[in-house]
């Protein structure tokens, strides 16, 4: 990868978050609570027009902000937005590495493609912000600023949950990134937090991709009967940075399951093949993703 432009002396005058994937769902609450709290917020994404539309709102509402595309398959993009970050407010002080697509799909169903495209959008997006703003995030620590590294994740990455094989893999990934992170970061400064939501209503689905039609339908009225919306998730994301929390379960009942898969493991996965086997049905094939 390119060398880290963000890794010089120059002083973070303000807070400044950047947040990938921010043109819409989870990523734009965020940018939104961030910009309540005052930070200066570099709102990225793919989709040039949802970036500019987030941040001309957050302008509106008298945050101080920028857009930026951001394709994060591209290592050269996250180059160039560092550059602009930091000739603009002299880099940042939180990344929030959000941007991901979805898949449903078992192991041998999935193509190897479909496994590449989810593995390069939702693990390989976060190492390459990771890597691009991590040695400058070190130094601010290193000056006593406030410095903190948010992976968002997925509870399909702690719950191995069958039609999601690619997805859970690659969010898996991220929690054992994050992992790695927390212990590397030891004593730096720099905070890390993962946070790992379960179904959430926002256009995830735009980008779905699944061999059973029926699997993006069922998806789809998981998300909209979620109690918890994209604002719950991104008040607590911001209240477990402050607090420098590292494992962030943003659903109540995912803390009982994690409770049971780290408890009672073999009964955990039963009762997890059970609910696939019942979410079938009389239908043929593993296609179906399970709540």
């Amino acid at each position: 990868m390119p060398a880290n432009p963000v890794n010089n002396s120059a002083p973070v005058p303000v807070h400044v978050v950047l947040i990938t994937g921010a043109g819409s769902g989870l990523g734009a609450a965020m940018a939104k609570r961030f910009a309540r709290a005052g930070y200066r917020v570099a709102v990225t994404d793919v989709n040039a027009q949802r970036a500019q539309q987030v941040s001309d709102e957050l302008e509106a509402e008298g945050a101080e902000s920028l857009h930026a595309v951001l394709d994060v398959s591209q290592d050269a993009d996250f180059q160039r937005v560092a550059e602009l970050l930091q000739q603009r407010w002299g880099g940042i002080n939180v990344l929030v590495n959000n941007a991901g697509i979805a898949a449903s799909g078992f192991c041998e169903t999935t193509s190897m493609a479909d496994w590449s495209w989810v593995i390069n959008i939702d693990l390989m997006s976060v190492v390459r912000g990771c890597h691009t703003f991590l040695p400058g995030l070190r130094q601010l620590a290193a000056q006593g600023q406030h410095a903190h590294i948010i992976n968002i994740a997925s509870f399909a990455g702690i719950a191995a949950m069958p039609g999601m094989s690619a997805y859970g893999t690659a969010k898996a990934g991220v929690i054992s990134l994050s992992e790695h992170l927390l212990t590397e970061l030891d004593g730096s400064g720099v905070g890390v937090s993962v946070v790992c939501p379960s179904f959430v209503a926002t256009n995830l689905l735009e980008s779905f991709r699944g061999g059973d039609p029926s699997s993006r339908k069922t998806v789809e009225r998981w998300m909209k009967q979620s109690p918890v919306s994209a604002d719950d998730v991104a008040e607590t994301v911001f209240n477990a940075m402050q607090k420098r929390e590292f494992l962030v379960l943003t659903h109540p009942k995912t803390r009982a399951a994690l409770r049971m898969k780290r408890f009672f493991p073999m009964r955990y996965y039963r009762r997890i093949a059970e609910m696939a086997r019942k979410a079938r049905g009389s239908r043929p094939g593993p296609e179906t993703p399970i709540k």
